[in-house]
């Protein structure tokens, strides 16, 4: 078991483990995971103690300017998850395996996975709904799997949109949840289900669930940075932002302009002689 007593002011020598989740869960120590899809954030989100960093095929519609989740690519995620491991120096980092690159077969996600370990230095993959086969494949040889279930969006077009999932298939949801830590899953995201559902599976489960839109039992909770910190020009009902970085970024910007045009910057102190 961990040698570090919290994750919160626990061991900063070395990486945050799936064996510290676990004991987080176990005497009931709620945690944040944040996205982050290079090393600048990395680094600020690591320094301020978030012990969990996924990168996320949200990296589609929030970093490379896609509509949604499915246009990522495997090519896509990789040098952002090294950028992510090489910000960062305590947390856990997790990356997602984009939609088109796991779902085959259970060789092929392994594959995938090994692609993000070797060329990136993952330690750990995150994949949508119960492909129990290929978590059991991973984990025999050593590749932790953090699950998703409710809302998954990279089926999106199958689910009919970003809408509410478990309200009329609980207890599908429910037996996924039981299936995916039988199958070796290390943790369990929850997305936009309602929040009896997600306690009820918080309850069952020794390992953690991660709400994002699951109310608050979830035994830790996700948000993506940009959500979280305002710049997200609209973001979804499920989440808060803390800041308003689009506004701070915005003022910054029209400010340097400003002072470029009336000749204001660069001054004698931003001047080499």
């Amino acid at each position: 078991m961990s040698t570090s007593t919290t994750l919160y002011g626990g061991a900063s020598h070395r990486r945050v483990t799936i064996l510290d989740l676990r004991a987080a869960k176990e005497r009931a120590e709620k945690w944040a995971m944040l996205t982050s899809y290079e090393q600048m954030t990395a680094s600020i989100f690591d320094e301020a103690g978030i012990p969990v960093l996924l990168v996320g095929d949200s990296a589609g519609n929030n970093f490379l300017g896609e509509e949604n989740t499915i246009p990522v690519t495997v090519d896509d995620l990789i040098p952002l998850t090294r950028a992510v491991v090489r910000g960062s120096n305590r947390a856990l980092v997790i990356a997602d395996l984009p939609f088109g690159s796991y779902e085959a077969s259970a060789e092929l996600a392994l594959a995938t996975s090994t692609r993000f370990f070797k060329e990136a230095g993952a330690m750990g993959v995150k994949l949508e709904g119960a492909h129990l086969a290929t978590v059991e494949k991973l984990t025999s040889v050593g590749i932790p799997v953090m699950g998703h279930l409710g809302l998954t969006p990279q089926s999106l077009h199958q689910l009919g949109g970003y809408r509410v999932q478990g309200r009329d298939d609980a207890d599908v949801i429910f037996d996924a949840a039981l299936a995916l830590e039988k199958a070796g899953a290390f943790a369990i995201v929850l997305e936009l289900v309602p929040a009896e559902l997600a306690a009820r599976i918080t309850a069952a489960l020794s390992i953690p669930t991660i709400g994002i839109g699951a109310g608050s039992v979830c035994d830790a909770q996700v948000l993506v940075w940009t959500d979280m910190a305002g710049l997200t020009a609209n973001p979804p009902k499920l989440a808060k932002a803390y800041r308003n970085l689009r506004k701070e970024l915005f003022d910054a910007t029209q400010e340097f302009a400003l002072e470029v045009r009336s000749g204001a910057f660069p001054s004698e102190k931003e001047t080499f002689h």
